[in-house]
């Protein structure tokens, strides 16, 4: 089912979000539901926050862990990760232009660390690691982010961060 995305600034996307203690049906069920938004929408990744919903659960575009030739068309390979968690495996940075489904209209520069590993569960409770760097990793990291109460907008400069506010106050 398709299901609303919040925007910037609802107070819900600043909550932490609770572990998912048990993978039953209504975890597979919201797993769907952040399916069906993500691709009708699109993006690369969604977090259950992104849909009202506080439990650790993200959805990644796994393709992009391997470079794509410029101009070939990869299919998306979207996969479900259930209590993940981020290792930095190297914590040299790297700066991505990010953007989000709940901050549309805004992209801006991140600097986040340059390698990193997230592990978690499948929706069969088997344990699935990805690691990545680049966009990959930065996408990994995004999306982990919103399960902390955090969105992209909280990693960039201060001057950034109003300039973005206030243009959200006129509209």
């Amino acid at each position: 089912m398709l299901r609303p995305v919040l925007q910037y600034p609802d107070p819900r996307l600043f909550k932490i979000s609770e572990p998912v203690a048990e993978i039953d049906d209504s975890v597979r069920e919201l797993a769907q539901d952040m399916l069906d938004t993500l691709t009708t929408v699109g993006g690369v990744g969604i977090a259950a926050p992104q849909i009202g919903v506080l439990r650790r659960v993200v959805i990644v575009d796994v393709s992009l862990m391997e470079p794509h030739e410029e101009g070939k068309e990869i299919p998306q390979d979207f996969r479900v990760v259930v209590n993940p968690v981020i290792t930095v495996l190297d914590p040299a940075k790297h700066v991505e232009n990010e953007g989000c489904l709940s901050v549309p209209g805004f992209r801006a520069k991140v600097a986040r660390p340059k390698r990193v590993a997230m592990d978690g569960t499948d929706l069969d409770g088997n344990p699935v690691r990805f690691e990545g760097e680049g966009y990959f990793g930065a996408c990994l990291q995004h999306e982990t982010d919103h399960l902390d109460g955090k969105t992209f907008v909280d990693r960039i400069s201060y001057l950034k961060r109003s300039m973005y506010e206030k243009k959200m106050k006129k509209k």
